[in-house]
């Protein structure tokens, strides 16, 4: 299936490897990602708008490359390793119970999101809004109070 130039709304994408796939120039809407391998897949000018991945494998996604207007998705249980969310304003964003290796959230508004119970190990937090975000259960964090 071809995923480019393509608009989808409350569509459920469940066990499916979507690695190297194209999301250029699509809109997903109310949808939700399911056990999905969502490796290396590219994001330029794609749209998330209430977005949900659970269970999904995300590697080397570019989140900074999405069309920013009304994004928003959640993560749940989901593996997200060297993606990059800088300069996103995502704020009240849920990132529970996940792996988070790798990850770059520079300059990022993340108020008031929740990464409950998630492993930061590697991420970057560095001039990012963090107000209100609850790191309850969560480990392997660094913040510099002074840069955030």
């Amino acid at each position: 299936m071809d995923y480019q130039d393509k608009e989808f709304e409350s569509k459920i994408f469940k066990d499916l490897d979507l690695s190297n796939q194209s999301f250029s120039n699509s809109t997903f809407s109310d949808s939700v990602f399911e056990r999905c391998n969502l490796s290396n897949v590219k994001l330029d000018n794609s749209r998330f708008q209430n977005v949900k991945f659970k269970e999904c494998k995300i590697l080397g996604l570019n989140f900074s490359k999405c069309g920013r207007f009304m994004m928003s998705f959640s993560f749940e249980k989901c593996r997200i390793s060297n993606s990059l969310f800088s300069d996103l304003k995502i704020e009240d964003t849920i990132f529970c119970d996940c792996q988070i290796t790798d990850c770059d959230f520079v300059n990022a508004c993340l108020a008031r999101s929740n990464f409950e119970g998630s492993d930061l190990n590697g991420s970057i937090f560095d001039h990012t809004d963090l107000c209100f975000v609850s790191f309850r259960n969560a480990k392997n964090y660094r913040i510099n109070p002074s840069q955030n």
